[in-house]
């Protein structure tokens, strides 16, 4: 039997400009997630893969850390606010512990700060 494999790679789009880090968090049933850098419609899939991701391996509520997130578009937005949808599902929560000037800027804008913390 013979199998033709075609790798037909589609450009995907450098995420160098987002780092997410998952570790332990501060109280017994959390898990911190720091976010740095640019969330946008270019890389907002893979903050949603990593939230995800710590939602169900770790069982736990997850605290986001935005702190240091310089931009973040409605794509970014959307992603965290379906995390906050998938935990609620699941039985947990999902909280933003900081934010910087420009993401507090969007959640007041559009009226989603309440359902993030």
């Amino acid at each position: 039997m013979t199998a033709i494999v075609q790798d037909e790679r589609v450009d995907i789009p450098e995420v160098a400009c987002l780092e997410v880090g998952v570790a332990p968090g501060p109280r017994p049933g959390t898990v911190q997630v720091v976010v740095s850098g640019e969330l946008d419609f270019d890389n907002a899939v893979f903050l949603r893969e990593a939230l995800l991701a710590a939602l169900f391996s770790h069982r736990a509520t997850l605290l986001v850390d935005l702190e240091r997130v310089n931009f973040c578009d409605c794509a970014g937005l959307n992603t965290l606010l379906t995390a906050r949808d998938a935990a609620l599902r699941a039985g947990r929560g999902l909280h933003i512990t900081a934010a910087g000037r420009r993401v507090e800027r969007l959640l007041n804008l559009t009226d989603t700060r309440t359902l993030l913390t």
